[in-house]
């Protein structure tokens, strides 16, 4: 089917501003890549994927200017024993990044590598991008793949004791970002990736995981402070036998965020959990789209998203469940539920199963609504101020969704800079 001639020529000017890398053995994987972006032609509204979210901002040739935000507190996890890598407007700061090896550890930086003849990546980079296109698809994941020229790629050959740190900073008010992750655990291996930051006024990013059977890896991140930003990030992960993938994502602030997590179940009773906490004030959009696969016996899968939203936020969710013929004794759970703080903001959801087992466990619910009044009222006759009140029960709201972090300290500082939001945004 032809392409609608808006579409074509959104696609052609956004392109017209970028430069494909043609060298080393990332390049025909581009080459590959930039020819799809041409045929599906990047998003609009009229896309189903789309229709709550405007993606015209993410799109533009040029990125809106985002000012840069004093942050008022210390950097997300920075009390935590952990291996820093930084990136400041989509750049690579070497100076304040630490040594990248590690023991069961291998980190190498996209744009040192990409000009090699040969590299383990070859076999990697894009390959679950591209796999991620059907039966959606996800047109900015593959203009990431074909332009990104940075980025992290990580092969994990056993337990690695200290986690990953990616930090973001944003100080570029017209900074516009990609960055490309490739993520490679080996049979038993085990990792926990962080990721915090602003980012860049635009940011796209793409993080391939490829978990082999009995490797765990968990992933936690936050994407906060400037408010004007925008981003549209991608999560795509394949899971192999044994084993077990997590992540979870707070996001504070933001004027248009996409996180969107495609994942498969590949091999017998692998494990699956996708979750997210939001909160967001006045001209604020958060979206979270996705979409897992059960492919294999006895698997596992939950999706567990709180959004809390007032004075005319906007919070989306898109989730789905594809259970395929074999994938019998399937567990699947999916929960999106919203916190409406007043009667401007709005939650949209889509949640979805699509079932061809018979014998599974599949279940979804979506709800919205406000404060609990007994609760409310419950707290305050015994002393506690309204704010205060009206706090406590939204930390507890979010509280399903937190527990998905495995961590227990790093959950306690999920919750400490909810508690620090809450407090700066209360009326």
């Amino acid at each position: 089917m032809a392409l609608p001639q808006a579409k074509i020529d959104a696609t052609d000017a956004r392109l017209a501003g970028l430069d494909l890398p043609t060298a080393g053995w990332s390049a025909d994987i581009r080459a590959d890549a930039l020819t799809r972006v041409r045929a599906m032609g990047l998003p609009g509204r009229r896309d189903e994927y789309w229709k709550y979210t405007n993606p015209e901002t993410l799109i533009n040739a040029d990125a809106p200017n985002a000012a840069v935000f004093d942050a008022q507190e210390s950097p997300m996890f920075d009390g935590v024993d952990r291996i820093k890598i930084v990136f400041v407007d989509g750049v690579f700061d070497a100076q304040r990044s630490d040594d990248l090896s590690g023991e069961n550890l291998s980190i190498e930086r996209l744009a040192d590598v990409a000009d090699l003849d040969l590299h383990w990546a070859k076999d990697a980079y894009g390959v679950l991008e591209a796999k991620g296109q059907d039966p959606v698809q996800r047109p900015l994941a593959t203009l990431n793949t074909a332009f990104a020229n940075d980025g992290l790629l990580i092969h994990v050959t056993g337990q690695v004791d200290k986690p990953v740190n990616l930090i973001y900073e944003h100080k570029d008010a017209s900074s516009d970002a990609m960055l490309h992750h490739v993520v490679k655990l080996d049979a038993g291996a085990s990792l926990t990736l962080l990721e915090n930051g602003p980012a860049a006024a635009r940011f796209n990013k793409v993080l391939e995981a490829f978990v082999a059977p009995n490797a765990t890896f968990n992933h936690i991140r936050t994407q906060g402070r400037d408010h004007e930003r925008r981003a549209v990030t991608h999560i795509f992960a394949e899971i192999g036998a044994e084993s077990v993938f997590k992540t979870f994502t707070l996001t504070a602030n933001g004027v248009l965020t996409r996180n969107e997590c495609i994942v498969w179940l590949q091999g017998d009773e692998g494990v699956a959990h996708i979750a997210g906490a939001c909160v967001g004030d006045g001209d604020f959009h958060h979206d979270d789209t996705v979409f897992v696969t059960h492919d294999a016996v006895n698997c596992e899968s939950r999706q567990v998203f709180k959004k809390v939203l007032r004075n005319g936020a906007t919070g989306v969710f898109q989730g789905k469940i594809l259970v395929k013929p074999d994938a019998q004794k399937t567990d699947g759970y999916q929960i999106s539920q919203s916190l409406l703080l007043d009667d401007d903001s709005q939650f949209l959801a889509k949640p979805e199963l699509e079932i061809y087992a018979d014998d599974v466990a599949c279940s979804h619910g979506s709800t919205s609504g406000a404060i609990d009044e007994e609760a409310l009222y419950y707290l305050r006759s015994r002393g506690v101020p309204v704010g205060e009140a009206t706090d406590l029960l939204t930390l507890a709201f979010l509280g399903e969704a937190v527990d998905e972090i495995e961590d227990r300290d790093l959950a306690d500082m999920v919750v400490e800079r909810l508690q620090g939001w809450l407090i700066r945004h209360r009326r």
